[in-house]
């Protein structure tokens, strides 16, 4: 068997435990509270991340496997005007913070993605967010780098290959995709 799939089903086993489970429910619960009191959910991430943020955002407007009402779901990785605009007259360190400085309300939810939990725009977005007191989710690789100190929660990959960290994220997010679409249908 190839060594990729080997790892990837090496790394599932390791998240198919008890103690893993509970904090994705746990995280789960607060997302469905605050969606309940009409919070959206805004997404970021850089690279493959910033495809999951927007596949993610995707599957929750659209639909995942029922048909249902459309879930606020934003991913701040879309507008190439806002984040050139950004980039070239702040910083790209400011790319994500600056648009959620903008739109957070207080039901509301950041999901951000960062296999390595170091990229500075997601850690400066995590920052404004935790200073603001904004509910946050990290989804990240094994050690969670510098973002770990920033967020509400996390939901750490228990791996440092990035491919296995960006596969094992996008099944955490059609599970909680499917979930939420359960809980409206």
């Amino acid at each position: 068997m190839n060594k990729n799939i080997q790892n990837l089903i090496s790394t599932l086993e390791k998240i198919d435990n008890f103690d893993y489970s509970n904090n994705i429910e746990a995280i789960l619960n607060k997302i469905l509270a605050r969606l309940k009191n009409g919070g959206i959910i805004y997404l970021a991430g850089n690279g493959g991340s910033a495809a999951q943020s927007q596949h993610f955002a995707a599957e929750l407007v659209g639909r995942f496997k029922r048909d249902r009402k459309p879930i606020n779901a934003i991913s701040l990785t879309t507008d190439t005007s806002i984040i050139t605009s950004i980039g070239n007259d702040i910083s790209f360190d400011n790319i994500f913070m600056r648009q959620i400085e903008s739109k957070f309300r207080k039901n509301d939810i950041l999901i951000c993605f960062s296999t390595s939990g170091n990229s500075k725009n997601i850690s400066n977005l995590l920052k404004f967010a935790k200073k603001n007191k904004f509910y946050s989710i990290l989804l990240s690789g094994k050690s969670g780098g510098k973002c770990k100190n920033f967020c509400s929660d996390i939901i750490k990959v228990p791996t440092n290959d990035t491919a296995i960290i960006q596969e094992t994220h996008l099944l955490i997010t059609h599970y909680i995709c499917e979930k939420i679409e359960n809980y409206y249908a």
